[in-house]
């Protein structure tokens, strides 16, 4: 049993396999982000430390155009995704109504499913609808997957939220609008925000969703790189996967901080 007094770790076998697990699912990412500083050519062996694959990234007119794309699908989903989390989380705190529990689990619904399976479904259902693929269904499909990683901290923090604040100010007369305004949405605001990193990072991310539901003209950065290791890996690869890792650990790490904030 375990327990204070008798930790995981003093089972045999059990620190060596997490360290075993630990190097060999973090050991590549360090080594890409070594060799992105590579001076040479190529992007396994070590020529001398350089900066200037990070340069050619920062000149590059498809990797810019790629990175454009990403960063405004992000945007605009984020900001979308973030309103109806907050809309949905708002509506499903408080009293319980009928069809609340499925409600909540076809909101997390996207969660449990495969991507592939998302992906597939939702190009079905463009195709039935005959809408063209553009940065327009890449937006709809990651407003889709984005809601729920949103949602859950904004849910998050509705609970922990202290329903007397909200009978203090009815007892003062306060209307429902100014009760939300002035002492719902503050005590809310951190976890909005950190539902929106969280929802940010994820559509920045995204590969496989975004890949089948992308049309001619509307490559984002995962699409560019999928595209580009096919010809062969090359520091310029490790460098934008570099750039990315560190944008991604950036946002996790301040959606965490936002989530535990005043907690």
């Amino acid at each position: 049993m375990i327990s204070a007094n008798n930790p995981l770790w003093r089972f045999t076998g059990v620190r060596p396999a997490a360290w075993v697990f630990f190097i060999f699912l973090y050991l590549p990412i360090i080594v890409l982000v070594a060799l992105s500083f590579n001076s040479g050519q190529s992007a396994t062996l070590w020529k001398g430390f350089s900066l200037k694959w990070y340069a050619v990234v920062a000149n590059d007119p498809e990797i810019l155009r790629a990175a454009k794309n990403s960063l405004i699908v992000a945007s605009l989903a984020t900001l979308i995704a973030t309103g109806l989390a907050t809309l949905a989380a708002l509506g499903m705190h408080g009293r319980a109504f009928r069809g609340q529990t499925l409600m909540s689990g076809v909101l997390g619904l996207p969660l449990l499913i495969p991507d592939i399976v998302s992906a597939v479904a939702i190009l079905m259902f463009f195709s039935l609808i005959a809408l063209k693929l553009s940065l327009f269904t890449i937006l709809i499909a990651h407003i889709v997957f984005c809601t729920p990683f949103a949602y859950l901290p904004i849910r998050a923090r509705l609970q922990g939220m202290n329903p007397a604040l909200k009978e203090a100010a009815a007892d003062l007369y306060a209307t429902p609008w100014q009760t939300f305004w002035r002492i719902s949405l503050p005590l809310l605001r951190p976890g909005i925000f950190s539902g929106a990193m969280m929802a940010f990072i994820i559509s920045m991310d995204d590969f496989v969703i975004t890949y089948f539901v992308a049309g001619a003209g509307s490559t984002t950065l995962p699409i560019y790189i999928f595209s580009s290791i096919r010809m062969g890996i090359s520091p310029k690869i490790n460098a934008i996967s570099s750039l990315m890792l560190v944008i991604s650990i950036l946002f996790v790490t301040l959606s965490y901080y936002l989530s535990q904030r005043k907690r």
